[in-house]
């Protein structure tokens, strides 16, 4: 085997999408990571793949709503090659209605959402959603389904990811020269190293918790989200509640009474959960770029060199969509990247 075109760096979620991405391009590829696949924030337990409102139609939200359709796609391809799981399943997400204002904005919202999602998914008011044992309580007795929601399980999907890339051919390794196109796709490392280079705030990590509780669900729960807590019903008897968001903290893998008091609401909000043990407790940090939107594109000043980073929480949900334009933009020369991504823009002075 030759030397690769393209060298990623980092094997998170990032990394491996944009490599197999490439690699179906026809690049030769080689993945980099000192700590393996899946060793940061994707190894994380929750799995949320959940779309903003469809309201107030942006690029950001047009991005996400294409990579959300891709996965649908994209993670069965990954099964098939790799003969893993990825935990993924489009289960759609349930969100109680507070009060009469709540029900009418969901209404408006789901007018809205018959347009602006193309067809492709719902979102639907119910006073009758199904699972009637895995539902919040609803003050109105309503709640919002929408069926472009879904879940997978990040490790298990890294690892397919990693699986299917070996088997066709791209190696995987701690460490190695650089060959080729460099795409850095390294996390919070790679945000934290921006800010030395440039600096100035260009993006951190912010720590999250989250949990895992072993209580098995139907194959099609849905994920549920109330008072700004995901709960997650995995295909593995598990279900994942998460997660916090800290901005200040002395140790990001340690978990404290943040996360036992998210269990707890999660707890009240469920009842079914009541009883589940608590079988993981994890934290760790997710790259936030400053800007809040995902950094990907060409880096300024070092031909051959790109940038994809900045994930966030929505990072696993992005990624389907994001490597498919890294991979046109190193391999074909052209990408359809929103002006508020791009990483020459956001890395410009000023």
């Amino acid at each position: 085997m030759g030397k690769p075109d393209i060298t990623i760096r980092g094997a998170g979620i990032f990394g491996l999408t944009i490599a197999w991405e490439c690699h179906k391009l026809g690049a030769q590829v080689a993945v980099i990571d000192p700590g393996g696949p899946g060793a940061g924030a994707s190894g994380g337990v929750l799995g949320a793949l959940a779309p903003h409102v469809p309201e107030n139609w942006n690029a950001k939200k047009a991005f996400q709503f294409d990579s959300l359709i891709r996965a649908r796609s994209l993670w069965p391809e990954i099964e098939q090659a790799s003969g893993l799981p990825t935990g993924y399943g489009a289960t759609g997400r349930l969100q109680p209605l507070a009060d009469a204002r709540a029900v009418e904005l969901a209404q408006a919202r789901s007018a809205l959402a018959r347009t602006l999602w193309k067809g492709q998914a719902t979102w639907q008011v119910t006073d009758a959603p199904a699972h009637p044992d895995w539902r919040p309580p609803s003050p109105t007795g309503q709640w919002v389904f929408d069926s472009l929601s879904a879940r997978i399980n990040p490790r298990a999907a890294c690892a397919a990811l990693a699986r299917a890339l070996v088997e066709n051919g791209v190696s995987i390794t701690a460490e190695g020269p650089d060959h080729g196109a460099v795409i850095d796709a390294t996390g919070t490392a790679g945000l934290l190293a921006l800010n030395a280079r440039f600096g100035r705030q260009i993006g951190a990590g912010i720590k999250g918790q989250a949990a895992l509780l072993r209580l098995p669900t139907p194959q099609d729960a849905p994920q549920v989200f109330a008072d700004a807590l995901h709960i997650i019903a995995h295909d593995n008897g598990t279900v994942a509640i998460g997660s916090t968001t800290e901005r200040d903290f002395a140790d990001p893998t340690a978990t404290d009474a943040a996360l036992e008091a998210l269990i707890d609401t999660a707890r009240r909000f469920m009842p079914a959960l009541r009883a589940a043990p608590v079988v993981e407790r994890w934290a760790g940090l997710r790259p936030r770029a400053r800007s809040r939107a995902p950094l990907m594109g060409r880096d300024p000043g070092h031909a051959g060199r790109y940038i994809a980073n900045g994930g966030f929480k929505i990072g696993v949900g992005m990624a389907p969509k994001v490597a498919v334009e890294m991979a046109r933009l190193v391999v074909e020369g052209r990408a359809d990247i929103p002006a508020e991504f791009d990483s020459e823009i956001q890395l410009a002075p000023g």
